[in-house]
């Protein structure tokens, strides 16, 4: 099979690699598109390797029809289209998954848009509602609200009743934002997001991306009880907190991680998987939740696909067309 194998200095090239089969609770899926992420640009650039015993070819979701399927799969049928959630080999001809993070196709997205879901689909509804606890009525601020998770979590949110908030960087991003429901929009250039929500009583909750830049100011934005959650590094990774400002709101700090989580158990990608099928696949159904897909290249384009991602000028996901 071919797949795209990461060289010096990041250069992507598709290449003839070893084929693949399924274990005994694996799925064998050709792929039809595979799903760009930030931790794939990491991976490339040598900052990410994949957890122990994951595939070292680079893509972290995809979508596809399946193959070929182990020996304790049952459930599954060969033929069947899918999406599923992976550690790692979706930049590929054909990608092996556990089942239990493979998910079926929401009925009203074609194939290619749902390479577009898994995990922007897992890391909204595992952070904000599984970790974060977010309800209706509540307050999220959604740092970098354009991107594929956050204009996913804008969509999310607003289905399950809660107020969305949002920074952004441009007229044009933040225009998207409130098209998908949002209802406060910061541009980060010109406004102090701080200011701007606690005028609106603090966040409830607010998903960043930005880690160590945001941290303080994150924490001033919170109103009582609220919870940060970070789930990206992008600001670095070190900063000071201050424990008297969290104590005075009853807030929490919370760092979590899709790609890391165990493949089932208590806290698991299989967990999470499943929450979403029962809980956003019929948001997706009903058209109150849409993949927004900004881009999308062959797979031999790699190289540049990562670098349009990379410039921060596209928004929602970049995707990878593998196969017709």
């Amino acid at each position: 099979m071919h797949a795209i194998v990461a060289g010096p200095e990041g250069r992507l090239t598709w290449q003839e690699v070893p084929d693949i089969a399924p274990a005994d609770d694996e799925l064998l899926i050709k792929v039809a598109s595979a799903g760009i992420n930030r931790a794939d640009l990491l991976q490339a650039a040598g900052n990410y390797p994949p957890p122990p015993g994951a595939s070292d070819i680079l893509g972290l979701e995809v979508s596809g029809t399946v193959v070929a399927t182990g020996d304790s799969t049952a459930g599954w049928s060969i033929g069947q289209q899918v999406c599923a959630l992976l550690a790692g080999g979706g930049y590929a001809e054909y990608v092996a998954v556990p089942a239990g993070q493979v998910m079926p196709l929401p009925a009203s997205v074609s194939q290619h848009e749902a390479a577009g879901l898994p995990e922007v689909a897992c890391t909204v509804w595992s952070n904000l509602v599984m970790t974060a606890g977010l309800a209706a009525g509540q307050l999220v601020l959604v740092h970098g609200g354009a991107s594929g998770i956050g204009a996913h979590a804008i969509q999310v949110g607003r289905a399950i009743g809660s107020r969305v908030a949002v920074t952004a960087g441009s007229t044009h991003k933040l225009d998207l934002c409130a098209e998908l429901g949002a209802e406060v929009t910061i541009n980060y250039h010109d406004e102090d997001f701080v200011e701007r929500i606690r005028a609106e009583g603090g966040a409830d909750v607010i998903l960043d991306i930005m880690g160590a830049a945001y941290l303080d100011r994150n924490i001033d934005a919170l109103g009582p009880d609220g919870r940060l959650v970070i789930i990206g590094m992008q600001g670095g990774v070190k900063a000071e907190l201050n424990i008297g400002k969290l104590l005075g709101k009853r807030a929490g700090v919370i760092a979590t991680a899709l790609r890391s989580r165990p493949i089932d158990g208590r806290g698991s990608k299989s967990e999470v998987v499943a929450e979403v099928v029962a809980n956003v696949w019929p948001m997706v159904e009903s058209g109150e939740v849409r993949p927004i897909i900004g881009a999308e290249y062959p797979i031999q384009e790699a190289g540049a696909a990562h670098e349009l991602l990379q410039s921060g000028e596209v928004s929602g996901k970049v995707l990878l067309r593998v196969a017709d």
